[in-house]
């Protein structure tokens, strides 16, 4: 069994209804955090550790 397959996607509630132009972010397992495209789900993932991905939302939310 593949140890991300207990991933628990979401997409974040400032994507608005259309589903359109957003990422889905999993941040249920131990030590990573991953993020893909809505659009292309089979595409593939970008993973971070909980430590990157709460430093680029910071940052973010600093702008």
């Amino acid at each position: 069994m593949d140890a991300l397959s207990g991933a628990r996607w979401r997409t974040s509630s400032r994507s608005g209804s259309s589903g359109n132009n957003c990422v889905e972010v999993a941040d249920n397992l131990a030590g990573v955090v991953l993020v893909r495209d809505s659009k292309d789900r089979e595409a593939g993932t970008l993973s971070f550790t909980p430590y990157a991905w709460r430093a680029f939302v910071r940052h973010l939310s600093d702008r």
